[in-house]
């Protein structure tokens, strides 16, 4: 039996089964929902709908074109990307998963990207947005703005290493809608474009998208406060129902293993084994478990939170990978190139918060040691062990995106000798 005739049965026996634990298990069902409203509630509604509005806001009157236009030079030579992919890393960047997931969605329906570009896009273009980041977690999980600074090294520069890794991913192709450079009309165009700066075009660029929207600010606002709206009733949906599911597992027993199989895996690396049920929270919703490290025991070091906050928020949990799945599901985008790109930036944000935090952070929030941390299996892991193995991880990483950058700028090179000039 093939793999799509087994997908209906099992989820139907795992409905079955999650509809058996909610009657044997009523009273944790309810409270564990009611812990997923209250967070919803308490800290999501209030930091990400402002925000949501605001990014729609920005939209309508094409802020995020201008951004877009001014990133477009970029694109290309460092993501293997068309030019108008710099409009989806803004706008993902800025609001967060799963907007660049849509609007990747958006370019391949118009023709703008091949299904290998399509993947580097919505690869690193899937992040937390900067207001989940501060308000929802640095402020309302770790209690603490500060720590907002690290998280975001870690997480949007892990990021951007995802899109230069991600250049070796697929075939070396032209976009289906790369113009030809013998058009009469693009040729005037261009030669039109030149004379004109960057910054103009930027500008130009939002001028047009206001322009085209054509929508009043009474419409637009409308218009915003339903979307956002919607959008964070969903939020709310999967925090909730990841919640009790979560829940209901732990009492059935199940996530034992999870947490046995964590500890080990954790004590392993030198991080503390109690960190285990904040990334199994955070495998399944980012925000609870996000919300788990922040409340960790006060007996583990800083750092080692915050680097299972950032890994949490780079892996973006199931309830993400849900949505980005049913996105890319009206596409020929595959999400397996998703999925691993999302498990090497969350090791990678949090090799970089255990790397950078004594030159981020030691200098205005001064933390217990790393070598303070519970033994490990009998051995006293040092901060300097650990460094020393993140060091040789990120030079590697940095390594083979500089020589991948290299070989590019040779390989075109190249191409242009032997071509000659153009006719």
């Amino acid at each position: 039996m093939s793999v799509k005739k087994l997908g209906l049965p099992l989820m139907i026996g795992s409905l079955a089964g999650l509809f058996l634990l909610m009657i044997l298990f009523p009273s944790a069902y309810l409270e564990s929902a009611l812990r997923g409203l209250a967070i919803w509630w308490d800290i999501l509604f209030p930091s990400l709908f402002p925000f949501f509005i605001i990014s729609e806001m920005m939209l309508g009157f094409g802020i995020v074109h201008l951004f877009g236009a001014l990133l477009d030079p970029l694109m290309k030579p460092l993501f293997r990307i068309p030019g108008s992919g710099g409009f989806v890393a803004a706008m993902g960047y800025v609001s967060g998963y799963p907007v660049g997931a849509r609007l990747t969605a958006k370019l391949w329906e118009q023709n703008m990207v091949t299904r290998d570009e399509g993947e580097r896009l919505v690869a690193f273009t899937t992040s937390s947005d900067p207001i989940f980041l501060i308000g929802a977690v640095s402020v309302g999980f770790f209690h603490n703005p500060k720590i907002a600074a690290i998280l975001a090294i870690a997480h949007y520069g892990g990021g951007l290493l995802i899109g230069l890794l991600m250049r070796f991913h697929g075939r070396q192709e032209a976009s289906p809608a790369s113009p030809s450079a013998s058009s009469t009309g693009e040729s005037r165009k261009r030669k039109s474009t030149a004379k004109e700066s960057r910054i103009q075009r930027a500008f130009a660029a939002m001028h047009h998208a206001r322009l085209q929207d054509g929508r009043n600010i009474g419409e637009m606002l409308r218009q915003a406060l339903e979307s956002s709206l919607k959008l964070i009733i969903v939020v709310g949906g999967l925090v909730v129902f990841f919640s009790a599911f979560l829940e209901l597992l732990t009492q059935a027993g199940v996530m034992k293993s999870l947490y046995f199989f964590l500890d080990k895996l954790l004590t392993t690396v030198g991080f503390p084994a109690s960190l285990s049920e904040a990334l199994v929270g955070g495998i399944f919703e980012v925000t609870l478990g996000a919300r788990s490290a922040g409340e960790a025991t006060s007996s583990i070091p800083l750092p080692f939170k915050a680097a299972a906050a950032a890994f949490v928020l780079s892996w973006g949990g199931l309830s993400v990978h849900a949505q980005i799945a049913s996105i890319l599901h009206a596409t020929n985008l595959r999400y397996l190139p998703f999925m691993i790109a999302r498990l090497i930036h969350a090791i990678i944000a949090a090799g970089l918060v255990m790397l950078l935090w004594e030159p981020v952070m030691g200098k205005f929030m001064p933390s217990p040691p790393i070598s303070q941390a519970a033994p490990v299996m009998g051995t006293s892991w040092t901060s300097g062990y650990l460094t020393d193995r993140l060091a040789y991880f990120c030079i590697l990483i940095v390594f083979m995106t500089t020589a991948s950058l290299v070989w590019s700028w040779i390989r075109i090179s190249w191409r242009r000798l032997n071509r000659g000039p153009l006719k």
